[in-house]
């Protein structure tokens, strides 16, 4: 069986233990607790079952350790896949845009992403999809516009002219309007009462409390004065028959 890999030799167990206490990162305070049994002699199979791994992932463990220290145990972001395009082939994609395409040469008349994809395809040999073509424009500061469908036979200047010239079939209404005078003929219609409340605690025979003030309610027509208004309402000229001189 081949010997595993050694450990940096500027680091004890006791240091790493130290650094698995104070690290913020679980990931990493596990990983320094299972290099530091390999500091102590312990078998990579034992720290491999401190850690809950493999052997093939404390070597792994093993190599960035030794490569960077402590630090090397932190997982960092993955890097992601490369740019299909290269600057020289974004440039040349922004030109392209720029530009617009020829009709005669291109067949179009506005650039479509499925028509970008094979002009990249036809110059560069390289081929993109309409997902990632789009996100190459959209980071170069381009979106997708949509024109508005408009008829091909309309013409601008007599819409103009119907705009002048059509007026809003409504008006505004006067406040002459909103509000509708009413008829004042009618019955008699009752004065509101001036009473003062009693207490409570005075009984039915006490003075009124000078507490409470008193209270006045509104003038409300009697039963006969509203029937004598909407007969009013009903023959408008009631009235004037009631007040014509004789």
């Amino acid at each position: 069986m081949r010997p595993g890999i050694a450990l940096r030799p500027d680091y004890d167990a006791a240091q790493l233990r130290g650094l698995a206490k104070a690290s913020r990162n679980a990931g990493q305070s596990r990983r320094l607790l299972a290099l530091a049994e390999i500091y102590d002699g312990s078998s990579r199979t034992k720290a491999a079952r401190i850690g809950g791994v493999g052997l093939q992932t404390v070597r792994d463990w093993v190599v960035r350790f030794n490569a960077r220290g402590p630090e090397g145990l932190i997982d960092g972001k993955a890097p992601g896949s490369s740019r299909k395009l290269k600057d020289s082939q974004r440039q040349a994609l922004v030109n392209i845009v720029e530009s617009g395409p020829m009709p005669a040469i291109h067949g179009v008349v506005r650039w479509r992403l499925k028509d970008l994809t094979l002009w990249i395809w036809e110059e560069f040999q390289t081929s993109v999809s309409e997902t990632t073509l789009s996100r190459e424009l959209r980071s170069l500061g381009y979106r997708k516009l949509s024109a508005r469908p408009r008829h091909y036979a309309q013409d601008p200047e007599a819409l103009e002219a119907f705009k002048k010239a059509s007026r809003p079939n409504w008006r505004r209404s006067g406040r002459a309007s909103r509000t509708a005078p009413r008829s004042s003929c009618g019955g008699r219609t009752r004065r509101g009462s001036a009473r003062r409340t009693r207490s409570r605690a005075a009984g039915p025979d006490g003075e009124p409390d000078p507490a409470l003030r008193t209270t006045r309610g509104p003038a409300r027509s009697t039963s006969s004065g509203r029937s004598a208004r909407n007969r009013a309402r009903a023959r408008p000229w009631s009235c004037r028959d009631a007040i014509r001189p004789r």
